[in-house]
């Protein structure tokens, strides 16, 4: 059980703050233990001006593959804050304008659905 000591504990969604350039955003983001990396939303990352693109990731999905650029931002998640990168992707059409995925989960966090 030692291993789980230090981990914070997150539902299936959770309030995340992104923050930009000297802007920040309180918003909802979807926890996804089956997307490799995490997402955000194109109208998300010119409001917080996140213009700088780190690179590229080819990214599969129910809709085929696509190469999506990638910005690097700063997110708070539960009481961890540290920097992760998210491919930038049209989410008008969702429900949650981020989505975490297992490049920042593996970091220090366990789900447990039912919160």
């Amino acid at each position: 059980m030692g291993e789980f000591k230090n981990k914070a504990i997150i539902g299936l969604v959770e309030e995340v703050t992104i923050f930009g350039d000297n802007k920040k955003k309180l918003v909802k983001a979807r926890i996804d233990t089956g997307a490799t990396k995490s997402s955000i939303d194109k109208a998300l990352v010119k409001e917080l001006n996140l213009s700088e693109i780190v690179g590229k990731r080819l990214v599969k999905s129910a809709h085929g593959s696509t190469i999506r650029p990638v910005v690097k931002a700063k997110i708070k998640l539960a009481n961890d804050t540290f920097d992760s990168e998210f491919t930038i992707a049209d989410r008008s059409h969702m429900k949650y304008r981020v989505l975490v995925g297992q490049n920042m989960l593996k970091k220090n966090f366990l789900i447990d659905p039912s919160k």
